[in-house]
């Protein structure tokens, strides 16, 4: 047992500094250190910085992200079906999509602190891309605690470390606010037309921008942006109901 300890500590003392902050990081995140730091390693390395191996393979974190990302969805969707028992597909599907939305993960991301050991070049890193960052470094992380530890592991970790802290599921159930649904009510309501039009897609990778915009009685009102078509549309929606004075500018 003594001998064991002692290896352990010799290991990590041969570790670079950056090695050091990132187990004590992953520690503090996960709750365990990483039994296989390679993985964390890759999981927080953006490919704005990935070297080309021997076998001209860009290594980073986008193949952890795409694992992480089936992952988290498929434990956020058996925790929804246990919590809410008698809910239909839709509901449970609306709720999840909140959750696991871009700018939710981003948020997440830069709460747990993944901004302090994510490996990206802060010069050249475009619009887009940053604003994808520290979600999909989430993702990636998620990829890599499963990989590491099991399924069992990682759902834990994904409910217990990163849902249940960092989000009021009930607040989320009745904060059902459909800015779309509202404008176009107000739009048949007041006898004016109203069109939504996505009218420019930004592409990076496997990530998308949409920019919406809504024309109401043939006057174009708000813009909106999203990492999906809907998303832009209520962002425009909100906007435009902004602008007719009927919610409040936040």
């Amino acid at each position: 047992m003594y001998r064991a300890a002692k290896r352990f500590l010799n290991t990590f003392k041969r570790k670079s500094n950056t090695d050091k902050r990132l187990i004590t990081a992953i520690e503090t995140i996960v709750g365990s250190k990483p039994l296989n730091l390679y993985l964390y390693r890759l999981a927080t390395l953006h490919s704005s910085v990935a070297n080309v191996d021997n076998r001209g393979y860009k290594e980073s974190n986008e193949r952890l992200e795409y694992l992480g990302d089936a992952i988290l969805g498929a434990a956020i969707a058996d925790y929804l079906f246990k919590k809410y028992p008698f809910k239909d597909e839709g509901f449970l599907t609306e709720i999840r999509s909140r959750i696991v939305n871009r700018e939710s993960l981003n948020t997440l991301g830069k709460r747990i602190g993944l901004d302090s050991i994510i490996q990206y070049d802060k010069n050249h890193s475009s619009k887009l891309s940053h604003k994808s960052l520290y979600g999909d470094t989430l993702e990636a992380l998620v990829g890599a605690v499963y990989l590491d530890r099991g399924f069992s592991f990682c759902k834990s970790f994904i409910i217990e470390k990163l849902i249940i802290p960092y989000f009021d599921i009930q607040n989320i159930v009745e904060s059902d606010v459909n800015f779309k649904s509202k404008l176009i009510e107000w739009a048949q309501k007041e006898n004016h037309s109203i069109e939504f039009e996505i009218i420019h897609i930004k592409t990076e990778g496997r990530h998308k921008e949409f920019t919406a915009e809504v024309t109401v009685s043939e006057e174009k009102k708000g813009q909106g942006y999203g990492f999906s078509k809907k998303k832009a549309e209520q962002d425009a929606a909100k906007k435009t109901l902004q602008l007719l004075g009927l919610i409040e500018k936040e």
